[in-house]
């Protein structure tokens, strides 16, 4: 079992936290939250939690480094599918058959494609302490295909965009995989892109952003 750091010391007990190439949409879509108007989803603490909650909120805390903050805070408001969440990505981080910088990469792909600022601010350091090059995280940072990337990185990179912005996976990508990969690492690879889809999707709904006092990755105007 991988030691839980940062967004999945924030995404737990096993964990939570999942899209979609560069420009994809239009970084308009992905604007930060308002700032003059109350919060969609005010932050909870331990003390507001109710007796469904609760439980899921003791299991947060042992390993979040953000506490209840991140996708936490939506996930709290529907706690039946807020725990059966943080179960499901228990195994997309610690137990996953794709090995942790690899799933990293295709974790902060989707981040960069939705322009998540929480899933980036978590996850580009974890990618970065798993042993992926700070130049390949800059090239994507920019918005741009890395350069210089040794063949297992090409490959998840290549699978994951194509599939997140083509809504397929050609025979040329597959068979490249299949030469990295056996048949549980793609279905893995496939289901932590889709999950943290899911996870930028949370974000973006609940206007979540980086910790108070922490800047944002990404900043107004960029690509």
């Amino acid at each position: 079992m991988k030691s839980p750091s940062l967004w999945m010391s924030s995404i737990g007990l096993s964990s939570l936290a999942v899209a979609a190439a560069s420009g994809w949409f239009a970084a308009t879509m992905f604007a930060g939250p308002a700032t003059s108007k109350e919060p969609r989803f005010p932050q909870l603490t331990m003390d507001q939690l109710d007796a469904r909650q609760k439980p899921l909120g003791e299991q947060v805390m042992k390993v979040s480094s953000v506490g209840l903050a991140g996708p936490y805070n939506p996930m709290m408001r529907s706690p039946v599918l807020g725990q059966k969440l943080f179960d499901l990505f228990a195994y997309l981080r610690w137990d996953t058959s794709v090995p942790v910088k690899l799933n990293e990469f295709a974790i902060i792909i989707i981040g960069r494609q939705w322009r998540s600022q929480v899933e980036w601010f978590a996850h580009a350091p974890l990618a970065q302490k798993a042993g992926l090059s700070p130049q390949i995280i800059a090239d994507l940072k920019a918005n741009k295909r890395p350069a210089n990337m040794a063949e297992d990185e090409a490959t998840v990179y290549d699978f994951v965009t194509e599939l997140t912005t083509t809504h397929k996976v050609s025979d040329a990508t597959y068979a490249r995989a299949k030469k990295i990969f056996n048949d549980q690492q793609i279905v893995d690879l496939t289901a932590v892109a889709g999950n943290y889809v899911m996870v930028a999707m949370l974000l973006a709904m609940a206007e979540e952003s980086t910790p108070p006092g922490k800047e944002a990755p990404f900043k107004p105007g960029e690509p």
